[in-house]
């Protein structure tokens, strides 16, 4: 592993798992070898969530909204409103989905390994009808 910096101004934002989100890397793939990635998203302004339940095979994740606010809703604790300062750590493997989020919109997200796989997911059974 090597110090890596990574510069705000100027910096790029790219296309990436979700078509409403920029996102810019902050080099934790690189510098890491794979092990971790982190990066910054941003909402496109006009694209909004298409809300798909699914998962993501990785060890770890975690979220900081920056600006703005976003929906998310958990299969295990419902929907939860995430607003500046507020984080989440997902669980590996729980289904979940983004409800939607203010045109604003930025987070930090930081992975675990930096590449994973995500695949589409059936809904959870409502939380109330699960007890």
């Amino acid at each position: 592993m090597r110090t890596t910096v990574s510069k705000a101004a100027g910096a790029s934002y790219d296309a990436g798992l979700r078509g409403f989100f920029a996102y810019r890397d902050l080099g934790a793939r690189e510098a890491t070898g794979g092990g971790h990635a982190a990066h910054i998203i941003r909402a496109v302004p006009g694209e909004g969530p298409k809300p798909q339940w699914h998962t993501h095979d990785l060890d770890f994740q975690l979220v900081l909204v920056l600006r703005g606010w976003v929906r998310f809703e958990y299969e295990d604790i419902g929907e939860v409103l995430l607003e500046v300062g507020d984080s989440v750590i997902q669980p590996p493997g729980i289904r979940h989905r983004e409800v939607e989020h203010s045109e604003d919109l930025e987070m930090l997200e930081v992975t675990s390994p930096a590449a994973f796989h995500t695949a589409g997911a059936e809904p959870p059974a409502l939380r109330a009808e699960a007890g």
